[in-house]
């Protein structure tokens, strides 16, 4: 996905240092990260095994290579990490296809960013196939580009997707505000030198430098995300 960004001068309202916003896509803007847990559950069942509900905390916004590969180190299943992969996403796909329920505040804050001419993409760790998906629901006229997780060589934990969005919006990573709901994507922004903006789902973010903790997207608006950038040199 392409579109044509301003230069960064027009990009804002006058005195503020915000020049785009990033977005994770799962958890954080559709409520899918238990979607997610449950077609894992649903297909190491039909492999023959039992997933420990522990193990929830571990794979949750992750890449897929990582919280498959963790699944089959864990159960011993017998299967390649190719072949689960595609099973997963066969998994989501017919999950999401009955409804996607979108986090409160989402579609409220994707209008606001779109109406106000603010560069937006949309960061995950999901395939891109999933995330094309998503897009027809999200609207995909609310981003300017979009980054797959299986379209970089190194995805969340490490900063590239973050980096390669913020390249290619023009603008500085510093200069970014990135929405976040685990601590894997938020490591990622933070690697990537981006103020984050935490939403946690499942497991619990405590706040810290260059990082604010809300408990939902209902509480971030433009003025919030402007707002962060305002004590950064």
């Amino acid at each position: 996905m392409t579109s044509t960004v301003p230069a960064l001068g027009t990009r804002s309202a006058e005195g503020s240092a915000l020049q785009a916003v990033l977005l994770d896509m799962d958890g954080t803007l559709v409520d899918t990260e238990g979607f997610w847990w449950d077609v894992e559950v649903e297909v190491f069942a039909a492999l023959g095994h039992t997933l420990d509900e522990s193990w929830k905390h571990v794979v949750v916004g992750g890449p897929m290579t990582r919280s498959a590969g963790f699944l089959i180190e864990a159960t011993g299943a017998d299967i390649p990490l190719a072949e689960l992969s595609l099973l997963l996403n066969e998994g989501f796909e017919a999950r999401i296809s009955t409804g996607l329920p979108l986090k409160p505040g989402a579609a409220r804050l994707l209008a606001e960013l779109h109406q106000h001419g603010i560069p937006t993409a949309l960061v995950s760790a999901s395939h891109r196939r999933i995330i094309d998906r998503v897009l027809t629901v999200l609207g995909p006229h609310h981003f300017a580009l979009s980054i797959a997780g299986d379209e970089v060589t190194r995805t969340k934990p490490f900063p590239d997707p973050y980096l390669l969005a913020a390249t290619g919006l023009g603008a500085h990573p510093s200069r970014c505000a990135v929405v976040e709901d685990t601590a894997t994507g938020v490591a990622a922004a933070e690697a990537a030198g981006c103020h984050v903006v935490a939403v946690p789902s499942l497991a619990p973010i405590g706040p810290a430098a260059r990082r604010t903790v809300v408990s939902s997207l209902e509480q971030v608006d433009l003025a919030f995300l402007r707002g962060l950038m305002t004590e950064m040199p």
